[in-house]
């Protein structure tokens, strides 16, 4: 049987945490050691901008050992990953350097839709239970020390994921000025919060029915649970969540620390992220919490495990990605029939010319995302909706998509409609490589060829079929109607195919019997 020994680094907003995992087909993840070190990283970043050279040396002194520590495990892998401490610090790739000399560890510092679809991914490993809650209207609380992600799930379906900048070590700090100043914090708190929690209800909840809340996040105590049943469960009713609430009201976190049991740092942080998870609990009314007690270090190695084929995925992550970017689209009012007739006649370009760009599964989908998202500009501006349409996919998170993929797609958005320049003035643009210039260039022009297809936005294309045969791409088309207006006006559009790749696509026309 296949053992394979993996290890995840987390650096987090208040702690650097390393996990080793067991991964085989027969146990699928199995923990067997976690070390904490508790650092609060973000106390600088959210208050001065950047992280203090003390913290500098003290992080890459711990990070050293955990490499001593991995050494001794023999790990067969490892990812080391850092979150909003280090994205929102003005000296980070500095500290980048500094980790890599100091302990030889590669460090990747996360998007915020990255760091998100970890946790979820987290959640995902436990899949009896995260399956069958997902089925009915569920909430994900996904909160640390610098934001709360919210994500809303609908019949097992990804419906919107969205960021609010709320999270406990930078409210704690934006508030340590005058906490002092009233006896009643919890509501300090929530005043602060209120407005945020207002815009995103009328935005997403609407009349939407949320039955059940997962809470991550290790702000909760065992004492949370009442018995036996809700401790192995895991899943507390929306009364035990407020008697527990009540408990720790109106309590400083020297009064919080000697009551739980906890490290004083924990308990500074206990309150704020009590308020977040009551208000959200509240304004949803949800009956019943899961506290699943996962780690976005979990994720990292069921990422692992997926990639190396060593557990069965049952849950389609693509799909949520997709689910993501079709929610947009369908916010900024895309025209749905005429996107899924370019989605398919793209994806089939695209898989017919394979051999020609090299391009794998993950380009696929971004193409598939440029589809869903390409006409969104117009919602702002008939007369320059590439811009538009750029401006609002950077401005989007789509879970499961690093900030460089989604730029990727906002680019092939922009230039479906404008042209593309030569990579001299496209760098002064955007920061890319040559090759990732030449993959947008690409899949640009294979959406452009799709769009033009449906020029007249009313699906004449009913089934397409790509063949590559030397330097011809051969599209035989099944089409409804006169297709006059789609032949004539897609030639720049073929000659731009042509100059991108070095294939003449020929239109190949038949009417349904």
């Amino acid at each position: 049987m296949q053992i394979a020994t993996f290890a995840a680094i987390d650096i987090g907003t208040y702690d650097v945490f390393l996990e080793i995992f067991e991964i085989s087909r027969k146990q699928r993840i199995r923990s067997i050691d976690k070390i904490h070190h508790r650092m609060e990283l973000g106390k600088d970043t959210y208050t001065n901008g950047k992280i203090s050279p003390e913290l500098e040396e003290e992080l890459c002194a711990v990070l050293a050992d955990f490499a001593q520590i991995m050494k001794g495990y023999k790990v067969d892998a490892y990812r080391a990953v850092a979150t909003s401490s280090l994205r929102e610090a003005q000296n980070s790739l500095f500290i980048l350097g500094k980790i890599r000399q100091l302990s030889g560890l590669e460090v990747t510092i996360l998007s915020n839709s990255e760091q998100r679809f970890l946790g979820y991914k987290a959640l995902a490993t436990m899949e009896t239970d995260f399956n069958k809650i997902i089925e009915k209207g569920t909430a994900i609380i996904d909160l640390d020390g610098g934001s709360a992600q919210v994500s809303l799930f609908d019949k097992d379906a990804l419906v919107t994921t969205q960021n609010l900048r709320m999270g406990s070590v930078r409210i704690r700090e934006r508030l340590a000025g005058i906490a002092a100043e009233t006896p009643h914090y919890e509501m300090l708190v929530e005043e602060f919060i209120w407005n945020e929690l207002l815009s995103f209800k009328k935005m997403y909840l609407k009349d939407r029915k949320i039955e059940h809340i997962m809470l991550l996040g290790d702000f909760f105590t065992n004492a949370i649970f009442q018995n036996e049943e809700e401790r192995a469960s895991r899943i507390i009713s929306r009364d035990t969540f407020g008697s527990w609430y009540g408990k720790i009201s109106g309590h400083s976190p020297m009064e919080l620390a000697v009551k739980f049991g906890i490290p004083l740092e924990n308990a500074s942080l206990m309150s704020p992220a009590a308020v977040i998870c009551n208000c959200l609990i509240e304004m949803m009314d949800a009956q019943k919490i899961w506290l699943p007690g996962t780690h976005l270090a979990r994720g990292l190695a069921y990422e692992y495990a997926e990639a190396k084929k060593l557990i069965k995925v049952s849950h389609n992550f693509e799909n949520d990605i997709l689910m993501a970017a079709k929610n947009i689209g369908k916010r900024y009012a895309v025209n749905r029939p005429h996107i899924q007739n370019v989605d398919m006649i793209a994806t089939e370009i695209f898989d017919a010319m394979k051999k020609i760009h090299g391009m794998g599964a993950r380009e696929r989908l971004l193409l598939k995302i440029a589809a869903m998202l390409h006409d969104v500009g117009k919602y702002i501006s008939l007369n320059s909706p590439g811009q538009c349409t750029y401006h609002i996919i950077m401005s989007n998170e789509i879970i499961g998509l690093s900030h460089a993929e989604r730029e990727m797609i906002a680019l092939i958005g922009r230039y479906n409609t404008e042209p593309l320049p030569r990579y001299d003035q496209f760098a002064q643009v955007a920061a890319v490589s040559q090759e990732e210039y030449l993959k947008i260039a690409e899949l640009t022009a294979i959406l452009r060829l799709a769009n033009t297809l449906d020029r007249s936005h009313q699906q004449k294309v009913q089934q397409v079929h790509a063949a590559l045969r030397e330097r011809q791409l051969t599209l035989q088309m099944t089409v409804n109607g006169d297709f006059t207006l789609e032949q004539g006006l897609c030639k720049d559009k073929m000659d731009f195919f042509y100059e991108v790749f070095s294939v003449y696509p020929i239109l190949k026309v038949k009417r349904p019997m």
